[in-house]
């Protein structure tokens, strides 16, 4: 049974809420704050309790089951004798003008909306208790009002309706003027005209009412100082209960409410570019499924990701990174239509005429935005394609002209799911997709991705798997002169052999080997097979030939690329010499300081070093200058439509003479016709690779190509071998 508390010196509170979550919060938050706490789960348990408890102040939930809502129990309290001036704090999730205004017309102190801040929480309920209790010592004793005010920091006044005089403390016209004005109504002469008609109307409001009630509004006072207010009015009535005398208090709230916004800022926007964060994209994309479903309305979700990104962080630096997610973020909020940006205030809010739209910033160059109320998909696709043109624009950063480009995944509701943390799931996965397709460009989900997804985390794990248990080989394709037709290196590649899905291209697990950093590992497992197996063919007496290694350029991110190959070579007995360790483009660019530092200290021990596929990336020969390279090949994209496409004849002609200057020997990749090897032999290309004379084989293949590689050469290029001879 509970009991009634005359006097306590723990001020109680009564949390009268469906939600147990939240009455659990509530009760930690505040008792942590010293208070009390007493829980109610229904409205018909709030009241019946009241009298009872005589709680000093009460949080109430709005929306509540059981026949009795939040407005309901703040009326009937209102109207008990008892619970006239027991503070009020609704709590709800309805953030629309009319819910507002509900709430105080039956009697609510204030307000705050769910998701609930519970640390500001406790700092509201103390300034509601202290108001409340500055408000009990005005009514009480006169005498002891100038005390209450130095103490809470509070002017008070009287308005006598009557006469229309008013009268101040103190505090009012230090509150509300400034320096030593006095003006003759202190409180309604400096309210901020955009909300002088909100004043006027709440003034009126408490009269017709005849109950106390609160409210916050802004002053402003000489040189343009605004400052924010909170003020508590109690209409006084005679024997006939018509309203004589309005009393109240006013407080400056500006740096509480500031405080309030820097908590806000921090919690729920992103501190690099200002945008909201994820915690608030969920929670507003929580409301906007809440408003499209009340109002059968479709709504659409776009995940964005910049393409490359790493590659800017990495080449020009970080600073130039953030720089550029600040600018990025800029453009897309001038994409998106202005009706679709955050309203920022409930007046805002109001004029949207439902739950905003936003753009926000997940984490690192991840952006999602949320466009509410969308009538076709065709609209939806408009802002995707002006999203893809204005991120393509060059960026002005450093000095310098930055290109790059995002890939964007749609989901839509109510089609493709209908909960926030699916939505964002298949918009995520569609932006995967849209990277597969070759990024630069917009993919609307559809189920199939689910099974993609879905797949592609059973890779994942058989590739860990595999690794472990050593499932994969290593193939080797022959690296020919074009002068003598001899076999003078072999490059390693690495194959996989799983035993649930047999041969896997390389094409479908290298990416994810990379993606996931395990292609580290696996480098290091083919370096080291790679070498022994061509330290026994040494010992075996077959002709020396170089042995080419692909190397990854997480490598050179983990800094472990010079221990690493030293070890390989001192538990194998790989000759340094005839090592050749394959890097790109994107590796060279990236880490670069640290990049030659390393290469160098390969170079001296004798270690080769080519760049592979040259022509796909953004480096040029002149670039290519600062670092220790032996050898230059050139891209199979190139060499595919050499004699019948002029200009990539002309790269590589020019490419094969460029390298030659800079003493770089030239291997051409992808060589599959006699006339491409024709084209090469005249440009005077060192060496070259393809099917045309190999390829990839496993190791057994390789010891008759070594020992009589002129078998190999076929008719026609056995009497090209045997002319250039």
């Amino acid at each position: 049974m509970l009991t009634r508390k005359v006097k306590r010196s723990t001020p109680l509170v009564m949390v009268v809420d469906d939600d147990a979550a939240v009455r659990l919060l509530a009760r930690e938050t505040l008792e942590h704050s010293g208070y009390a706490v007493v829980e109610m789960q229904s409205g018909k348990d709030g009241l019946n309790a009241f009298e009872e408890v005589r709680p000093d102040i009460v949080l109430l939930d709005v929306m509540m089951p059981g026949g009795v809502d939040g407005f309901g129990v703040c009326g009937a309290i209102r109207r008990s004798r008892s619970g006239c001036d027991t503070p009020i704090l609704m709590m709800t999730g309805l953030d629309d003008l009319e819910s507002i205004n509900r709430a105080y017309q039956v009697g609510a102190t204030d307000f705050i909306t769910k998701p609930i801040n519970w640390f500001i929480l406790s700092y509201r309920v103390s300034y509601m208790l202290r108001s409340s209790k500055a408000m009990e010592e005005l009514r009480e004793s006169r005498a002891g009002l100038a005390h209450a005010q130095s103490l809470a920091h509070i002017g008070s006044w009287e308005w006598d309706l009557a006469s229309g005089e008013i009268r101040c403390s103190d505090e009012v016209y230090n509150i509300c003027c400034a320096g030593d004005e006095r003006s003759r109504n202190p409180i309604l002469e400096s309210v901020h005209k955009l909300d002088r008609e909100f004043v006027e109307s709440s003034i009126n409001q408490t009269l017709e009412r005849k109950a106390p009630t609160s409210f916050d509004f802004r002053v402003l006072l000489a040189g343009s100082v605004e400052r924010t207010l909170h003020a508590e009015l109690v209409p006084v009535l005679d024997e006939h209960s018509v309203p004589v005398l309005l009393t109240g208090t006013v407080q400056d709230i500006t740096e509480r409410k500031r405080a309030e916004e820097q908590i806000r800022q921090l919690a729920y926007y992103d501190a690099l570019t200002g945008l909201p964060n994820r915690r608030f994209f969920l929670q507003q994309l929580e409301q906007a499924l809440h408003h499209a479903n009340r109002h059968d309305k479709m709504l659409a979700v776009l995940f964005l990701d910049l393409d490359r990104f790493k590659r800017v962080n990495d080449t020009l630096g970080h600073g130039v990174g953030d720089k550029l997610l600040q600018d990025v973020a800029d453009r897309l909020l001038r994409c998106v239509r202005k009706s679709d940006i955050l309203a920022v205030n409930e007046e805002d809010r109001a004029q949207s005429g439902g739950p905003p739209s936003l753009v926000s910033r997940l984490g690192g160059d991840e952006f999602t935005i949320l466009l509410s109320d969308i009538n076709h998909f065709q609209d939806v696709a408009k802002v995707a394609r002006r999203i893809l043109e204005a991120v393509a624009m060059p960026f002005l950063l450093d000095g310098q002209e930055i290109f790059i480009s995002t890939s964007i995944g749609i989901s839509l509701y109510p089609f493709d799911a209908c909960n926030a943390g699916d939505l964002i799931r298949n918009a995520d996965g569609a932006m995967y997709q849209a990277k597969e397709q070759g990024r630069n460009g917009y993919q609307i989900y559809d189920e199939s991705m689910n099974a993609k997804a879905l797949e592609r985390i059973i890779l994942e794990s058989q590739l860990h798997r595999a690794l472990k248990e050593e499932e994969f080989t290593v193939y080797y394709q022959p690296q020919v002169s074009s002068v003598t037709g001899r076999v003078v290196g072999l490059e390693a590649l690495v194959r996989w052999q799983s035993k649930e899905r047999g041969m896997v291209e390389p094409g479908r697990f290298l990416p994810l080997a990379e993606e996931t950093g395990l292609v580290v590992p696996l480098d290091e497992w083919v370096m080291e097979r790679a070498c022994r197996q061509h330290k026994s063919w040494m010992d075996a007496g077959l002709p020396p030939v170089t042995l080419a290694v692909n190397i990854s350029g997480q490598h050179f991110a983990k800094n472990d690329l010079l221990d690493t190959v030293l070890r390989v070579i001192q538990t194998t007995g790989m000759e340094p010499t005839l090592l050749e360790l394959e890097l790109t483009e994107g590796v060279l660019m990236a880490h670069t300081e640290k990049t030659i530092a390393t290469l160098l200290a390969l170079k001296e021990r004798g270690v080769r070093l080519a760049i592979d596929d040259f022509g796909t990336g953004f480096s040029s020969l002149s670039y290519l200058k600062r670092f220790p390279l032996d050898v230059l090949k050139i891209d199979r994209t190139f060499i595919k439509d050499i004699i019948t496409d002029p200009d990539d004849a002309a790269i590589t002609r020019a490419t094969i003479e460029m390298a030659h200057t800079m003493k770089l020997q030239v291997i051409a990749e992808g060589v599959e016709t006699e006339a491409q090897l024709e084209f090469l032999r005249i440009n005077r290309c060192d060496v070259y690779q393809g099917y045309l004379f190999s390829r990839p084989v496993p190791p057994g293949d390789i010891p008759p190509m070594l020992a009589n590689y002129q078998d190999h050469c076929g008719n026609d290029l056995q009497e090209i071998c045997t002319s250039v001879a």
